[in-house]
């Protein structure tokens, strides 16, 4: 039959491996519990300590004390009378430190309880700590578990084995409903430390987890051979993402796509219908805008730097599909090349350089100058007429007509 200190190392395996947590975790754990109760039954000692033997299972409980002269001694907890220190250690001198040991077998039960106490405190700290260190390095990951339980704001929490985590309603599709028990697969964004345990933060909208979908659905990218560039997804359900091939001879949509487009369907399928949009990406950015307004067809594209916009140019009957419902489409394509795109149809660029055709005729016809920052300044304490710069009298001038140069209808049938 084995011994009290044989059947606490078992104990001390049992819980290491139950736990998962290290056995030498669960070894300070119990020695902390030891200190505990030693405090509670010998009281408050600041140089008390521990120690487990790792072959006997012995505890053994001590204080280090200072021999001094029994005359000297000003507190007891601290200090021991060179008699009473050679009785522990023949060899004992003055000034030295000496290990006195004390007997735990009569802690009592309110000090076991409170040892037990301690151990479980502990053992559920190394848990939470060794889940914190599992998952803290598995943002960016999917993960799968099941819906434990739906809280009233609609949240989700989701039991993933080891820990629960938290899908909030937010980051949920509004296409998704799910009931308790549901499986449910989500991306990781964040982990973080909580008074209850780590708190594992699931999203199920983010990019993140449309590239992983796609990753697992697709070998080439796994591979390396396809790369994902980018992906952007908008709440109303519908995303872009652009791949591109490090090798000439595999088409990165076609391989996103897949046999009469299986692997598309199956990333379409976990996000519950939702739309994608797979692009070629580039770095040419005129051909990436091209590209990211996909399915629409653009005429040109004109690039203003000091701006750092795009003008886009569609046919007529391509603008609506450009912009898409309620300017998904266009959004989603700013969002992915990081550029902010301005749509105009060949109609609206049409009459626009009509229009400025026309103001520029009238404004020739009627010398009407230019704008320019400096006809906003204040005028001269004797300012010098555009007549008399002319060489030309004001007698000889025209009266001064306006001509509002927001409304070409006036300018219709002038001289040109």
């Amino acid at each position: 039959m084995p011994s009290v200190s044989q059947e606490l190392l078992q104990l001390v395996e049992q819980i290491s491996r139950e736990k998962g947590v290290e056995k030498s975790v669960v070894i300070d754990a119990v020695l902390a519990a030891v200190l505990s109760a030693a405090r509670k039954r010998f009281g408050p000692l600041g140089n008390i300590d521990a120690r487990l033997d790792d072959v006997s299972g012995a505890i053994t409980l001590f204080s280090c004390k200072t021999v001094c002269n029994e005359d000297d001694i000003v507190d007891d907890s601290l200090e021991i009378s060179l008699e009473e220190a050679q009785e522990i250690r023949p060899d004992a001198a003055l000034g030295e430190q000496i290990a006195v040991q004390h007997d735990i077998d009569d802690f009592g039960r309110i000090a076991a309880q409170t040892a037990k106490q301690v151990i479980i405190q502990k053992v559920r700290e190394a848990e939470r700590d060794m889940v914190y260190r599992d998952f803290k390095d598995r943002q960016g990951e999917l993960v799968n578990g099941l819906v434990a339980r739906i809280e009233r704001e609609g949240n989700l929490i989701v039991d993933l084995g080891k820990t629960e985590g938290l899908l909030p309603r937010r980051e949920q599709s509004f296409r998704e409903t799910f009931k308790r028990s549901d499986r449910i697969r989500a991306y990781i964004t964040e982990v973080k430390r909580a008074s209850r345990g780590p708190q594992v933060i699931l999203s199920r909208t983010h990019p993140g987890f449309l590239m992983r979908l796609f990753e697992m659905e697709v070998p080439e990218i796994y591979e390396g051979i396809v790369e994902i560039k980018g992906a952007v997804r908008d709440s109303s359900g519908r995303a872009k993402i652009a791949v591109v091939s490090h090798d000439k001879d595999v088409d990165p949509i076609g391989a996103c796509v897949g046999l009469k487009g299986m692997r598309v369907q199956s990333v379409v399928q976990e996000l519950r219908g939702e739309k994608i949009d797979i692009i070629q990406w580039t770095d040419d950015p005129v051909q990436y805008v091209r590209n990211a307004l996909s399915p629409a067809k653009v005429s040109s594209v004109f690039v203003h730097e000091a701006e750092k916009t795009m003008q886009v140019i569609v046919p007529d009957d391509q603008l609506s599909l450009a912009i898409g419902k309620r300017g998904q489409n266009v959004r989603l394509a700013a969002k992915l090349t990081h550029c902010k795109i301005d749509i105009k149809s060949e109609s609206e660029v049409d009459v626009d350089s009509e229009r400025k055709e026309a103001l520029r005729r009238a404004e020739e016809a009627f010398h009407i100058p230019r704008r320019s920052a400096a006809a906003t300044l204040p005028p001269s304490p004797e300012p010098l007429s555009a007549s008399e710069e002319e060489g030309v009298s004001a007698d000889e001038q025209p009266p001064e007509t306006l001509i509002p140069t927001d409304d070409v209808s006036l300018l219709e049938g002038s001289p040109s």
